[in-house]
């Protein structure tokens, strides 16, 4: 049996889901579409410590990720108004309309697999990745890198 997941773990990761807005790599989708959710809630712009915090990543990755898309002129920031020395993440209009053109290519992509799957094995496959992800959580020593092909005899 851990074969086997083994194996469905590896191919999932293989399968690389697309969820990138064009021109922009998945990562700085992820982080507009985190921007986009913010100010959808009615918050000013996220601080890097926050957006951090969301997506699990260095402050440092994510001012990388932040100077990448400044350049590409969908993000600036701004000086927090109640506390000069905050500064504030938000979207372009051309980062806000990448931002919605990638959830709704993830929205359509999800709403085929839930077509494909049903929505009872769909229920049960969101209920297991959710405790997939808490045992990653308490175990995150075991399952740091998945194997890949020709990595089996080299651990």
């Amino acid at each position: 049996m851990p074969h086997k997941l083994l194996f469905a773990l590896q191919q999932l990761h293989r399968a690389h889901w697309k969820h990138a807005a064009e021109g922009h790599k998945p990562s700085e989708t992820t982080l507009m579409m985190c921007i986009a959710r913010n100010a959808h809630f009615g918050k000013q712009g996220p601080k890097v410590s926050e957006i951090s915090r969301l997506l699990g990543l260095t402050p440092p990755t994510v001012t990388q990720l932040i100077n990448s898309l400044e350049a590409k002129e969908m993000v600036y920031r701004q000086a927090d108004p109640e506390d000069r020395r905050v500064v504030r993440v938000h979207l372009t209009e051309r980062g806000c309309e990448a931002a919605k053109k990638a959830k709704k290519q993830i929205d359509a992509n999800l709403s085929k697999l839930v077509d494909y799957l049903g929505e009872e094995d769909s229920n049960r496959l969101a209920e297991l990745l959710m405790k997939v992800h808490a045992f990653a959580q308490e175990h995150s020593c075991y399952l740091d890198r998945l194997p890949m092909k020709g990595d089996e005899e080299n651990d």
